[in-house]
This record gives structure tokens, C-alpha cells and sequence, in this order.
């Protein structure tokens, strides 16, 4: 770590210098305005203008490299805040379809980018995302709300033998993944320039770790439920082969893990110890569900025991991914004073 001297200019001020590296590195010359800002912890970061101002663009040639490898590179480039994405044939050739598939595959995957440029041997994307029109807290409640219903509806379509509820809610895995990836988008771009994390919804970037894993988490009990959705449209007659009393119980287990996903994530941004507690106490008591569920169910043939057990299991996984999150939300909690906590 790199120490300088505090110097006095007059009666009531203070100046540092700055680093020459670090000036040259960022053009910041003699008459530029540089910005502050006042963290936690006593921090004062100085950022160049030219992070607050600068379109940062990324060119991907697609020499060398097949369709999903191209869409992979967008799908990066995207999460790390790029505002302009180009892709490129290599010199002198056109673009393969499979490569310009590629890039509308990816635009229909990614929240805000669309196509502003195409030649036979380039295509140019943008992201139109303004990170203020989002706070992070929106977006992952808006992400475990997805998944809610993802699961309702696949539980449902298995009760109710509705293939139609199932589609549903592998349509909405779309829709979940678009949220998880601008969730990871406005992580990196808060990390990359602290200025933004208060346009995203926090005072510093403290919780943009935890919300990585929550936001990842939350991607995961969303891939669970597709989980359950495809088991209803490859079942016998879409249904689960269980009496209606079983039935009832999977469904009433449904509810439970819909309500510890719901209050990890109330946990985690409004930084609540005591609803960490609660998800706690809540998963105790299902912990065991899956395994009394499968306990008193009848003699039935194996394909039609696997689907049962792989719908519990499912919702097991979830609410599992729920203590996860609330684990995370137990150190954003107990990083702040609170009626159990004195912090000095």
C-alpha cells in the first residue's frame, strides 16, 4: 500500500497528491476534475471523469471460434458492462450465419441489447441498460418471485395433469435467466466503478459479493423448478402416480420453500438478523420432508417412484439454496448495528 503526506494549502484546506502512474494511466492532467466519493470505513475513492463518462466497447472475432463460443463471448462481455459489443469476421471474409445466429440468440437471451449495425462482415450490438433504472434489491426479489411461480406452476400442472401450466413455466426460465445475467451486469459495473453502486440501491460495495451468490442461488431454485416442470410434460398423463393425500402434502410443501426462499431474500436486503433466524427455524422444520414423504409412500413401480422423488428433491434443493442465502444475509446483517449487535 502506497502512503502520502496530508499537505496544508490554507487556513481550511487540505490536498494529497496524486499518483503519477496512476494520473497517466487515466489521462488525468493538470485542470481535469476528478470525482470523490465517501464510503464506509472511512474510505475515500477518486475516480477519472472519464469512468463515469466512457462507453467502454469490446470487439469479438469470430475467427477460430464456432456459434455457442461467440455467444458465450457476448453473454461475457455483457455481464462486464460493456455498452457496445462488436462482432468480426476475420479479415478479408463474411460472417458465417452460424455466427450471426449467434448474436440475435444472444439478444433474445439479454435484457436492453439489440442490433444497431450489421454488414456482411461485422455485426454491432448495444446495450441500452441505464444501471438507474434497477436497484439490485428489486432485481433479486423480482428473481426469487420468478422462481416462486415457476415452482407453483409446475406443482400445479403435476396435480392438475395441465401440460399447458407446465410450458408455462419453462417459458418463464427465460425471463429468470435475463434477470440473473443484469443482476451479474450491474454487480460487475457497481464493482468496476463505486459511483454506481449508489444508482443501483447501496450506500457502498460492500454487499456485491453476497449478492453475487444470492443472485446465483436464486438462478439455481429457478433451474429446479424447470426441473419439475419437465418431469410434468414427460409424465404418464402429466400427473405424479400419488393419492390425492400425497398430492396435497407436495403441494403444502411447495408453499413452505416459497416462503423461506421469499424471507432469505427479505433477509438480505433489508440486512435483518432475526428474519435469518426465522429461515432457519422454517427449513428445521421441513428439513426431514422429503424423506417422510417418500417414507409412507406406497409400493409403485420405479419410473413412477423416481419422478416422485426427483420433485421432492427438487424442492429440498431449494430450500437448501434458501439457508445459503440467508447465510449470506446474516454477514450483510451483522455488519451493521442492530438490537443484538454494537459494532465499535
Amino acid at each position: 500500500m502506497e502512503t502520502r503526506k496530508v499537505q496544508r494549502l490554507g487556513p481550511s484546506t487540505l490536498a494529497m497528491t496524486l499518483p503519477a502512474e496512476w494520473a497517466g494511466a487515466h489521462d488525468v492532467e493538470k485542470g481535469d476534475e476528478v470525482s470523490l466519493r465517501v464510503g464506509g470505513k472511512g474510505a475515500l475513492t477518486v475516480m477519472p471523469e472519464s469512468v463515469q463518462t466512457e462507453d467502454t466497447e469490446a470487439v469479438i472475432s469470430a475467427e477460430g471460434l464456432n456459434a455457442d463460443a461467440v455467444e458465450r463471448a457476448i453473454v461475457a462481455q455483457y455481464v462486464l458492462g460493456r455498452r457496445i459489443i462488436h462482432v468480426e469476421a476475420p479479415e478479408g471474409e463474411t460472417l458465417e450465419s452460424t455466427h450471426i445466429n449467434a448474436v440475435y440468440n444472444a439478444e433474445t437471451q439479454l435484457m436492453g441489447l439489440g442490433v444497431i449495425e450489421e454488414t456482411p462482415d461485422s455485426i454491432a450490438i448495444r446495450c441500452s441498460v441505464d444501471p438507474e433504472d434497477f436497484t439490485l434489491d428489486n432485481l433479486l426479489e423480482r428473481l426469487e418471485s420468478t422462481g416462486s411461480t415457476m415452482r407453483n406452476e409446475a406443482v400445479k400442472a403435476l396435480a392438475h395433469n395441465n401440460p399447458d401450466l407446465a410450458q408455462r413455466a419453462l417459458n418463464r426460465e427465460r425471463q429468470a435467466n435475463k434477470i440473473f445475467v443484469l443482476l451479474l451486469r450491474l454487480i460487475f459495473t457497481a464493482y468496476q466503478n463505486p459511483t454506481l453502486a449508489r444508482a443501483v440501491g447501496l450506500e457502498d460495495g460492500f454487499p456485491l459479493i453476497g449478492y453475487r451468490s444470492i443472485a446465483k442461488n436464486l438462478e439455481l431454485t429457478a433451474d429446479n423448478a424447470e426441473d419439475i416442470a419437465d418431469i410434468a410434460l414427460e409424465a404418464e398423463d402429466n400427473a405424479l402416480n400419488v393419492d390425492n393425500d400425497t398430492m396435497r402434502r407436495i403441494r403444502d410443501f411447495t408453499d413452505e420453500v416459497n416462503e423461506i426462499t421469499e424471507l432469505a431474500v427479505e433477509a438480505a436486503v433489508e440486512r435483518n438478523f432475526d428474519t435469518t433466524i426465522e429461515v432457519r427455524e422454517r427449513f428445521a422444520a421441513i428439513e426431514d420432508r422429503e424423506d417422510e414423504i417418500l417414507a409412507d409412500l406406497p409400493e409403485m413401480d420405479n419410473r413412477h417412484l423416481l419422478e416422485t422423488r426427483e420433485v421432492l428433491v427438487s424442492l429440498q434443493q431449494t430450500a437448501q439454496y434458501a439457508v445459503r442465502n440467508a447465510e449470506i444475509a446474516t454477514n450483510l446483517a451483522q455488519n451493521e448495528e442492530d438490537a443484538h449487535t454494537t459494532i465499535s
